[in-house]
């Protein structure tokens, strides 16, 4: 099967990536992250996606950086905690443009790393992909069967960059994963 994976970052993609391409999936990474900031950190996050995608041999592509329209998004939410409503708006937006680059592509689903994290419930990033795609979401648990152990293990291997906060200004500022 042609599978669309949203790529988050390389740690999280090694893991998601390497269980994908073990059941024979075709495999490629599409970095959709316009909560990521500052861009800097953007940018380390995405060497280090095409880095895994390099070692693991699938293809990778790049979608479009656009922060302001996150904000305008999350902006109201950024007293939630982490893993409250601005993640949900926050998971939202990128599987709804991973689900429209699987269409315009004409693959024959699409999935996210996201549920690799042990700080991410993957129930509820299955269910707003389920809701977003219906059948062509694959709905996933990638931090099963020790997935995140066996992608920090990658990474390491690797030498690839890991992050120490979810990724947008209201984790770095509050210090949340």
């Amino acid at each position: 099967m042609k599978v669309i994976l949203h790529v988050c970052c390389g740690v999280c993609a090694a893991g998601a990536a390497s269980v994908l391409l073990s059941e024979n999936h075709r495999v490629t990474g599409y970095f959709y992250n316009p909560n990521i900031y500052p861009e800097s950190e953007y940018y380390r996050r995405l060497e280090a996606a095409g880095k895994t995608a390099g070692h693991l041999g699938f293809e990778f592509i790049e979608g479009p950086y656009d922060p302001a329209a996150w904000l305008s998004n999350t902006e109201t939410l950024k007293h939630e905690p982490e893993g409250g409503k601005r993640c949900t708006i926050c998971y939202h937006v990128r599987l709804q443009k991973s689900y429209e680059f699987m269409l315009e592509k004409g693959y024959d689903a699409f999935t996210s790393t996201l549920t690799i994290s042990p700080h991410k419930s993957a129930l509820i990033i299955n269910a707003i992909g389920a809701e977003i795609g219906g059948d062509k979401f694959m709905a996933r648990d990638f931090k099963k069967k020790e997935g995140f152990k066996k992608a920090t293990e990658l990474a390491r291997n690797w030498d690839l960059y890991r992050q120490n906060y979810c990724g947008c200004i209201y984790s770095l500022e509050n210090g949340q994963k």
